[in-house]
Order: structure tokens, then C-alpha cells, then sequence
């Protein structure tokens, strides 16, 4: 439904969505920040609206229900999936088990291409990959789906991600390989080791190619940082975790490539190459996602059906968080806004520095 339409409402779902923010919050938010409620949207009867101008579309992904809203809090695409679903804020694509030649879609519904080949896609932003049956191989595919490389292995996929210019993937014999996005070729090819029994379980690359960073291996695992010097690797940071992770975890470079957060039990590690430092906060989750705004970071965690949101200042300080329960949940950053999805609503709150 719009906003106009429901706006008596708002005012009484703002008051109780700020009295559970401020009992449900586990950790106070700095004194500079004000967090208000602007809106909240219910995608059980979303109302679709047609854009007259050009609007920053943000993607959601809850259930079985994908889509996109507007900063206004305007629903402008919503589909529901039977099986599965790939979307990111550029495309998306619905696909079963079986899929072969997928069709995917711009963020405005109409047809962008057919993804060429079997498999199943994925999007980074405008980048398309299709990983092969099997596990152990990928593609990288041009804006209308075909397929530019290919690289081919036997040894599983169990760690990938990507930025504008550079791909890199991890392998269950612990080796990481970087490629560039246009030509396919391999940049670097190694193995950080220093574990028992090698296996990637979580990995990134920095916006500039320099840095690849990584959670690695079984029986002494560690977190690992790799500066690249002359097309060869060294390794300039790494840390012995306190506990073994038998699952992916999450790696991720800040977008100005100076921190690097990680994510182990019970722990989030951020990694600072300005002030070549490493910090730990205790926290209870697994971290699902990160999102950044003028100065503050915000990470998604989860444990069951709970759900807290971390905030991160540059200063690496976690200054505040907040804890809710949900069977699905997502969060987005745009210009001052913080999105929180939950399950079937989306609510808009604005972030001011006093």
C-alpha cells in the first residue's frame, strides 16, 4: 500500500517502533546520532507503483518474495518464487533446481538477456556469473548474458566475491584465485596454508586488487591478509582464530579498501590497513551482510530467528546495536537512510548527527 494512503497510521506504528528500538536495543547508540522512523511498508498487499522519474531502486529479498522500493517508500516491482531467486540491485532472475538459458530481468521488470548455459546465477551489482553443475566452476557473462570466460576446476567452490574490476574465488584445497573481470585471465593463484587441513571459508578482495583477504583452513584456522607485489602474494597480516567454523563465513572490505571486517565464532574482527591494526568485538551472530553510510558501518547478524544490527563507526567501535526476531530479514543503506526488512515490512529511518 502507499504511504499517503496509510498515513494516520504511521504515526502510531512510529511510536511503537521506536518504544521496541529503544527496549529492544542491546548496546546505546552514541549521544551524536539521531535514529527516527519515517515510514513502514507491508509487502503482504503491496500496491505497485509506476515511476515517473528516475529513482534510486533498492532490492529486497524476503521469503519467497523479491523485489525493489524507492527511498519513499514506494513498492515498484514485487515477485513471488516458487524455488528460487537471484537478485541484486541492478537484475534479477527466477530459476529451479534444473535451470539451463535463464532469463533475467532489469530492476525495472522488462528482459535484460538470457543467461547462456546450465547452472545457477548470481548478481553483484551489474556483474552476472553462472556457477556450473557440480560446484567447482564458474562463468562470468556480459550485460545480455553471454558467456565471456569460464574458468574450469574439479575442486569445490567454497568461497567467491567480486568487485568492479576483479573476481576471486576459494577452493576447498585452500587455494584462492583472482581474475580479471573483462579478459578471464589469472592474476594470482595461491594458497595462504598455515592450517592442518586446507579449505576457504570465507573471502574478498579489496576495490583496488592489492589486498585479498581470507578465513582459511581447519585445526588452527586463521584470518589471513595478502598484499599483491609483483603478481605475488605476501602475506602481511594474519591471525590464529580462537575456534575452528565448519560453514562459510563472512569477509568483507569497506568500500575505500582501508578495513577489512571477518567474522568467526562469536567475533568480529576488523582489520584497519591505514592504521595497520587489528580490532575484535565480541558479538553472538553470524554476520549475513554489511551495508555503509557517511562514516558508519551496519552489519546484519543472525542466530535463529534473531536478528541484531550492528553499528560501526570508523573508529572501529561497535556504538550501538539493536535485536529482533524474524523468520527473514535484510538490510540497505541510501544517502542518511537505514532500511530494515523484516519478513513481510520495510521501515525507513533516518540517521542525523546532532
Amino acid at each position: 500500500m502507499k504511504v499517503k494512503k496509510i498515513f494516520p497510521l504511521l504515526i502510531t506504528i512510529s511510536i511503537i517502533f521506536i518504544f521496541l528500538y529503544i527496549i529492544l536495543a542491546s548496546k546505546p547508540l552514541s549521544k551524536e546520532y539521531t535514529f527516527t522512523p519515517e515510514w513502514i511498508i507491508n509487502l503482504n498487499e503491496p500496491e505497485i507503483t509506476q515511476l515517473s522519474e528516475a529513482k534510486t531502486l533498492l532490492n529486497f529479498k524476503v521469503d519467497q518474495s523479491i523485489g525493489y522500493f524507492t527511498e519513499d517508500g514506494e513498492i515498484t516491482l514485487y515477485k513471488s518464487f516458487p524455488l528460487k531467486a537471484a537478485i541484486s540491485n541492478d537484475y534479477f532472475a527466477l530459476y529451479n533446481t534444473e535451470a539451463s538459458n535463464i532469463p533475467f530481468y532489469s530492476n525495472d521488470g522488462t528482459q535484460k538477456g538470457i543467461i547462456k548455459g546450465s547452472g545457477f546465477p548470481f548478481f553483484n551489482n551489474d556483474r552476472i556469473y553462472l556457477f556450473l553443475p557440480g560446484g567447482a566452476s564458474f562463468s562470468a557473462c556480459d550485460q545480455e548474458g553471454n558467456i565471456k570466460w569460464t574458468y574450469e576446476s574439479t575442486i569445490p567452490i567454497t568461497a567467491f566475491s567480486s568487485n568492479e574490476n576483479y573476481t576471486v574465488s576459494g577452493y576447498a584445497d585452500g587455494s584462492i584465485k583472482v581474475f580479471d573481470n573483462d579478459s578471464g585471465t589469472m592474476e594470482i593463484n595461491f594458497a595462504p596454508g598455515g592450517s592442518d587441513y586446507a579449505i576457504l571459508y570465507g573471502l574478498d578482495i579489496s576495490p583496488d586488487g592489492q589486498y585479498v583477504a581470507s578465513i582459511s583452513g581447519l585445526e588452527k584456522q586463521r584470518f589471513v591478509l595478502a598484499h599483491k607485489e609483483d603478481n605475488q602474494p605476501k602475506i602481511v597480516f594474519h591471525h590464529f582464530l580462537d575456534s575452528d567454523l565448519t560453514r562459510r563465513t563472512f569477509v568483507k572490505f569497506s568500500s575505500d579498501g582501508q578495513r577489512v571486517f571477518y567474522n568467526y565464532q562469536n567475533h568480529l574482527g576488523i582489520y584497519d590497513l591505514e592504521k595497520k591494526e587489528n580490532f575484535i568485538i565480541k558479538i553472538d551472530k553470524k554476520i549475513l551482510s554489511i551495508e555503509e553510510m557517511n562514516g558508519m558501518y551496519f552489519l546484519l547478524g543472525k542466530n535463529d530467528k534473531e536478528y541484531t544490527v550492528y553499528i560501526i563507526e570508523k573508529t572501529n567501535i561497535m556504538t550501538g546495536s539493536f535485536t529482533f526476531e524474524a523468520d527473514s530479514a535484510f538490510i540497505r543503506t541510501s544517502d542518511d537512510n537505514l532500511f530494515v526488512g523484516k519478513d513481510s515490512t520495510i521501515s525507513k529511518i533516518k540517521i542525523s548527527k546532532e
